[in-house]
């Protein structure tokens, strides 16, 4: 097998298993996934590093018809890292009115409400953990109402209070079914301005 064909085959496979491993952020982070595939993704990760710079090399002493195969599969790999940041960056999304956040021992929470109506809730949590879950809601007085929880389970009510005096959003009720106003650990989301 030529040189040739080899680096070739490297760049493609390379490329193509540091795209999947960005694509693990969707389903939960790249470092958890790290951890549990280390001995998969860091000969991958280095050969992609190696192969770019062979690439680079090869591309100024060859020129750039012989490394066409190598310069595209790189080139998808930089465009799937400007696009995964463009997505992250949250330009193409509605305004937010008002951001809030939890943080307990081992998670972050932040419920980001948007002026179109929808929300989202931003879960950060050890080793890269990240989930993100949409949902839709509509201020009534100084409450929140979902009409789509943005959560999977009963972590969050359908309605939230806003106390803007405290600077937070109450999650929790009393006994009577009233929201509680005491500030108390893991009781509301602080909102930040």
């Amino acid at each position: 097998m030529k040189i040739s064909t080899l680096s070739n085959i490297i760049a493609v496979i390379s490329t193509l298993g540091v795209v999947l491993w960005i694509l693990t952020d969707f389903h939960g982070g790249m470092i958890i996934y790290f951890f549990s595939y280390s001995v998969l993704i860091i000969p991958i990760v280095f050969l992609a590093f190696a192969s770019f710079i062979e690439t680079v090399i090869s591309s100024i002493r060859k020129g750039i018809k012989p490394n066409r195969i190598k310069i595209i599969a790189h080139s998808i790999l930089i465009l799937t890292i400007i696009a995964y940041n463009v997505y992250e960056s949250e330009l193409f999304s509605s305004k937010g009115v008002l951001v809030a956040t939890l943080k307990d021992d081992l998670f972050r929470y932040t419920l980001i409400f948007k002026e179109n109506g929808n929300c989202e809730h931003k879960i950060d949590g050890m080793l890269g953990y990240k989930e993100n879950i949409k949902g839709k809601y509509r201020f009534i007085g100084d409450t929140i109402v979902f009409d789509i929880k943005p959560y999977t389970n009963n972590f969050l009510p359908d309605t939230l209070l806003i106390n803007r005096n405290q600077g937070a959003i109450f999650i929790s009720k009393d006994k009577d079914g009233n929201f509680s106003n005491k500030k108390e650990w893991l009781n509301h989301f602080e909102i930040r301005e």
